[in-house]
């Protein structure tokens, strides 16, 4: 069995709101209520991995201290999401006092735009009914996808990804502790594939460091699933020149070589295109067209022709000028 503690996103979970990076002026904010023990109901909406989930848990901590998992229920909403959830296991821990000083417990509701929406009215309901001896904590990817009962009854925060800053520091917070070797050019790969994500950060981190204690940006890419964004701006350049053929074959090369799916590749050329040396209208047109070959393969559109229509497209450009 894996010993839980040697996964890198558990061993450096926050442990108290100064771990928290790049969330500032929330910490300040929810630290501020949890010092006057008197917390609202709270809605966190955001993008993955930038600490909704363990700010709700340092909450507990920071709270109830050594008796928190007593105080403390968390639901991933993804997996129990029907009205049968709020029904008994929500409800039921609600009825119960809590233990210590603090006059309320707390229900965790992680990714909780993944309820239905009788599972979100009956939670409604709940949270109104318990409101004196249980407070709700709320994550969620999409703020819109909660009814507006809900959100009006809770205080809402939005997070935000982890800029270069942050996670920057980060990595040289675990390198130092793990031993780790990692260039300027490896820390700069590691921000481009986590895209302000510390838990994919930590996750490709500690993969590469299963390999080798120096960390090159080689590995890193290769690990993430990710083309070289050199590679991917060739690709582009190459089309722009009206060289449809080897454009073709250097990207199917790519796709091959990093196994990378037509939509993982769609989302890397709409990156590298910012980066071309061409003007502001070219590339709003191309990522017109980036968007329009992406809807056609979410629907079911062989990727490889789609893909080869969108090169095309590019040459085209050229043609054009």
């Amino acid at each position: 069995m894996i010993d839980e503690s040697f996964l890198w996103v558990e061993k450096y979970r926050p442990r108290c709101f100064s771990d928290i990076q790049g969330q500032t002026t929330i910490v300040e904010r929810v630290s501020a209520f949890v010092k006057q023990k008197n917390l609202p109901h709270l809605l966190f909406s955001g993008p993955a991995g930038v600490g909704k989930s363990s700010l709700a848990i340092v909450i507990a901590r920071e709270l109830f201290g050594d008796s928190w998992k007593q105080n403390f229920l968390e639901l991933n909403a993804s997996d129990d999401r029907g009205i049968d959830v709020v029904r008994n296991q929500v409800k039921d821990f609600a009825r119960t006092k809590p233990l210590g000083e603090v006059p309320f417990k707390l229900i965790f509701l992680d990714e909780s735009d993944a309820l239905t929406k009788e599972a979100q009215q009956a939670l409604r309901r709940t949270m109104e009914n318990f409101t004196t001896s249980t407070r709700f904590l709320l994550s969620c990817n999409y703020a819109s996808k909660i009814i507006e009962p809900i959100q009006s009854r809770c205080v809402v925060f939005k997070f935000r990804p982890l800029d270069k800053t942050q996670v920057f520091s980060i990595i040289d917070k675990i390198s130092k502790q793990e031993n780790l070797k990692i260039s300027e050019e490896s820390k700069q790969a590691l921000f481009e594939v986590s895209e302000g994500d510390c838990r994919r950060l930590e996750n490709t981190l500690q993969s590469c460091a299963a390999l080798k204690k120096e960390i090159k940006p080689e590995v890193i890419f290769s690990l993430a699933n990710s083309a070289k964004p050199e590679e991917i701006k060739l690709v582009l350049e190459l089309a722009l020149k009206g060289d449809f053929i080897n454009a073709r074959n250097k990207l199917l090369d790519v796709m091959l070589e990093n196994g990378l799916s037509g939509l993982d590749i769609i989302k890397q050329i709409q990156k590298s295109v910012w980066d071309l040396s061409i003007d502001g209208k070219q590339k709003v047109i191309l990522i017109d067209k980036i968007g329009d070959i992406e809807f056609r393969m979410v629907e079911g559109s062989d990727e490889f022709l789609q893909l080869e229509a969108l090169i095309a497209y590019f040459t085209l450009q050229h043609a054009s000028q």
